[in-house]
């Protein structure tokens, strides 16, 4: 058995974790530079408040209905992330987290417990604890534990916990479950399945494996199976090392100089590479993207990126920044505005597995320890404490206009009580 704890509307439910006032009314949190809506409460959702619009789209509803608006305060969620996971190890063995807001937890010889009294009450314990409502969803597999715990959100009786197990139950509840719901499906094996008649998850499970496997592959095959109550997907403690390490930011205004933009990517190199080194890994490949602002439609639009190979997988902040630049002096256009850029890190190695070269001219071992000796140093005195000499030492500059105060990590944001 496995269960999901899913935070319900996380970001909006942090901010009404200090600030009660803001029960019972719309709220929403934009994104970086506030820029579009990434969560909302329940009174935001029934006004029409879609996820992902720009703010700058909602704007006359948000007036006219006095939806209160947050920038995001990434401190303070991840604070309250750690907390309530904290809270889900107290009654499990062994959890693994899937996002900032998500967690499976091991309920692997639990049976015998009473698993939906257990669900009610690790809801029950985050709320207590944190102030964060929490639904949890246990089930046979992975994929129909998410389904149990949207069930949570949307029936209030169930109390924060809903145990599918029943054969019947979950066929109940899959025969009203939309397809373009189902954890692993996108948008895109959505409209091939629309095509084919599917439009629910009940409809899907009742397609051939076969039939599956050619449309959807291996990765929808076993989504198929788990829907079956067939546990497919692995509980991982760990995280794997990722395959890809991605860091890009938009900017709080359009930056039209090419060395400007230089020592953004520059920062967003230095970040990449620092992940990259923290999981003990080289990567083979990098690339760098630039765009314009995609909604103005007045000015000039360009989005450009480019690929870098590497003789041999590196590390080094030095190197892979060095050829970043020269890849960003082919592809910025000076008469164009540019809002977003971004460094991907790909193909990925482990430190143990890089296979040199005869001809290469790079001492390596030296770029090694001085990587080692900047992270430590950083990681003491704070990030940026050593940089390379093009990386912009401002940080990343954003509109933060809504931004609320850091309660729980920062001593002069503390909540003041007057007695």
């Amino acid at each position: 058995m496995f269960a999901l704890a899913d935070c319900n509307n996380f970001f909006v439910s942090c901010e009404r974790v200090f600030n009660p006032g803001l029960n019972g009314r719309p709220v929403v949190v934009l994104s970086n530079n506030d820029g579009c809506i990434v969560s909302r409460s329940n009174e935001a959702k029934k006004l029409g408040i879609k996820m992902g619009v720009p703010l700058f789209q909602v704007r006359e509803l948000v007036q006219k209905h006095e939806i209160v608006v947050f920038s995001s305060n990434y401190v303070l969620y991840g604070d309250m992330s750690r907390r309530v996971q904290e809270t889900l190890r107290t009654f499990v063995p062994a959890i693994e987290i899937y996002s900032i807001d998500e967690a499976f937890l091991d309920l692997r010889g639990m049976e015998h417990f009473d698993l939906d009294a257990l669900a009610k009450k690790i809801s029950l314990t985050c709320l207590r604890h944190t102030g964060i409502p929490v639904s949890v969803g246990v089930a046979p597999t992975k994929t129909l534990a998410k389904v149990a715990s949207k069930l949570c959100k949307q029936y209030p009786k169930l109390r924060g916990g809903c145990y599918l197990y029943k054969p019947a139950d979950i066929e109940k509840v899959l025969k009203t479950y939309p397809i373009d719901e189902v954890w692993g499906i996108g948008r895109q094996y959505t409209k091939k399945l629309r095509a084919l008649g599917v439009g629910t998850a009940y409809e899907f499970t009742q397609l051939s494996a076969p039939r599956v496997q050619k449309m959807m592959g291996i990765t929808g095959l076993r989504t198929w199976k788990e829907l079956r109550a067939e546990a497919c997907i692995e509980f991982m403690q760990a995280n794997p090392p990722k395959q890809q390490i991605c860091v890009s930011r938009s900017f709080s205004k359009e930056i039209t100089d090419c060395k400007e933009l230089g020592m953004q990517v520059s920062m967003f190199c230095a970040m990449a590479c620092e992940k990259l080194r923290k999981q003990n890994s080289h990567c083979h490949q990098a690339l760098v993207f630039i765009l314009t602002n995609p909604h103005k439609e007045d000015s000039p639009r360009h989005f450009e990126s480019t690929l870098i190979s590497f003789q041999v997988p590196t590390s080094s902040t030095l190197e892979i920044n060095r050829a970043i630049l020269q890849a960003l002096q082919r592809i910025f256009k000076p008469f164009c505005a540019y809002k977003k850029a971004g460094v991907v890190l790909m193909e990925m190695v482990p430190d143990s597995a890089v296979q040199g070269s005869l001809f290469d001219e790079l001492d390596r071992e030296k770029h090694r320890r001085l990587m080692k000796a900047v992270d430590k140093i950083n990681q003491k005195n704070g990030y940026s404490s050593v940089a390379v000499a093009t990386q912009s030492l401002e940080g990343i500059k954003m509109n933060r206009r809504y931004l609320s105060p850091q309660y729980t990590t920062k001593w002069s944001d503390i909540i003041k009580v007057k007695v």
